[in-house]
């Protein structure tokens, strides 16, 4: 990953960063609430030794006490100090128990001793320093001090009297808040990365390039209300998503298919938009000035004719099986060049009447008459129509919604084209948010389980690009009135 995969990452998850960081902080806060505060008190003591007449004595007391140093530092910690300390005190605890809140230490090259003492009193902390430093006094005397011998050679003076402390020790809460929000906000960063590199959805055209080597013709933006204005290029021209369709008309003049102008639109699976950019997609042509024949080739689900608000109960159907004549259920559409063939009645056995060779011989007779030929197919991956049909047209235009299909999904959609030798024209990305790290700017173009369940299209598609925003208002040519008729079935 590069520098901008993690800031996009960081930008895309921003909410589960704060989110987690702000549970660490509470947590540390939380922490720092319930702990009952310690307070420290120290007191010192400083080490000697009893006699020195000459620089030489001196000398040899000095290293003589820091040698003996580190043992009293040990000493302090022991039951034959603890003990005194606590009868002294009259504490209710042992000398091991007691020992837990007590540290010792040594300042390096030097003589003195410092002991500290944590407790919830203050008071208290203060007095059992000060009882621990004559404690050890006392003890140093009677063990340094010898049969033959007056006095002890070291002698233990308490140089710093504990002082009852007015500021807790514990709980440190700016340092427990500081720290909590720290570990909040790496493991915040470290779910955004995880959720990142276990997401399998195709949500960029990065991802759809690293699937595929075929081309991005068409991206269309995402439009929450997408369900309600569906045929977006007739109900609102200037809208993003319409411009989006238009780019998707330029682009698919300039896609090489050795010069057939057969097309199947599919995706991987449902409700990813493919009928919705194919409605729109044909108005697009046909407001250029081709000649569009759009074919509702989905014969499980047929959307076409919904859209597009016209007459379904007679179509393809009809025509593949010898009950009607194309120019009989091929009606035309607008002021514009555009004729549409609905699906008419759900057929029992759709897959194999769009393998039929009346279905080939009705998309040779059409696509003569016709500039352009869209199909509306079925989704891939819940079943064969789409396979079937790209291998009888030109190609496939792979619709793939943004964040819905996975990059498994969309790779079995390849490979079952892959597998019946179909050529892909393009790939559409639709449904492409038009905020947040995923979002694209509008200044480059490039949109079922499957059954007999309901299930939606919606038209989502996205950015646009170098094209022109405005289109030359084209006067619709005529079309012809009769069509070529295939063999009946």
């Amino acid at each position: 990953m590069e520098l901008s995969d993690y800031l996009r990452v960081l930008r895309k998850n921003w909410l589960v960063i704060v989110v987690i960081t702000l549970v660490g902080l509470g947590a540390a806060a939380g922490y720092s609430l319930t702990r009952t505060p310690l307070y420290e008190s120290q007191s010192s003591v400083f080490v000697s030794t009893q006699s020195a007449n000459s620089v030489q004595e001196l000398s040899q007391g000095s290293t003589f006490t820091q040698q003996r140093v580190t043992t009293y530092v040990n000493l302090v910690t022991k039951p034959i100090v603890m003990n005194q300390a606590i009868a002294e005190l009259g504490l209710e605890t042992t000398a091991e128990e007691l020992a837990g809140n007590v540290s010792v230490s040594n300042t390096l090259n030097t003589t003195l001793i410092s002991i500290s003492v944590q407790n919830s009193d203050p008071v208290l902390a203060a007095d059992i320093a000060n009882a621990l430093a004559a404690s050890l006094t006392d003890t140093v005397e009677q063990i340094e001090t010898t049969d033959d011998a007056a006095v002890s050679p070291v002698k233990l003076t308490r140089v710093q009297d504990a002082l009852p402390s007015t500021t807790p020790v514990s709980p440190n809460v700016p340092l427990n808040l500081a720290l909590g929000a720290l570990v909040g906000l790496a493991l915040g960063i470290g779910v955004a990365v995880l959720r990142t590199v276990l997401d399998t959805k195709v949500r960029t055209i990065r991802d759809v390039n690293q699937l595929t080597d075929r081309p991005i013709i068409g991206t269309i933006p995402y439009d929450p209300k997408a369900a309600e204005r569906p045929i977006i290029v007739q109900a609102d021209p200037h809208n993003t998503r319409s411009e989006a369709f238009r780019v998707l008309r330029t682009n698919l003049q300039f896609v090489e298919m050795d010069g057939g102008h057969t097309f199947v639109v599919t995706s991987s699976i449902p409700s990813e938009g493919k009928s919705t950019t194919t409605v729109n997609l044909a108005i697009a042509l046909a407001d250029a000035g081709k000649r569009v024949a759009l074919i509702d080739t989905d014969l499980r689900k047929p959307k076409v004719a919904e859209y597009l608000n016209i007459e379904g109960g007679a179509g393809l159907t009809d025509v593949l099986i010898g009950r009607a004549k194309v120019g009989d259920v091929m009606l035309p559409w607008g002021k514009r060049p555009l004729f549409v063939l609905p699906a008419g009645k759900v057929p029992p056995n759709p897959s194999e009447l769009l393998g039929s060779r009346q279905m080939g011989q009705l998309l040779e007779a059409i696509a003569a008459d016709f500039d352009v030929v869209l199909l509306d197919a079925p989704p891939l991956l819940p079943v064969t129509d789409a396979a079937i049909l790209a291998k009888q047209t030109t190609g496939a235009l792979l619709v793939a919604a943004a964040g819905r299909v996975t990059s498994g999904q969309f790779s079995a959609a390849l490979t079952a084209l892959e597998t019946v030798e179909a050529k892909v024209a393009g790939v559409v990305l639709s449904m492409v948010p038009t905020r947040g790290a995923d979002a694209y700017g509008y200044g480059y173009g490039y949109g079922y389980g499957y059954g007999y369940g309901v299930y939606g299209d919606y038209a989502t598609p996205v950015d646009n690009a170098s094209a022109s925003r405005k289109d030359k208002k084209r006067g619709a040519k005529e079309a012809p009135s009769a069509t070529t008729e295939p063999d009946a079935a």
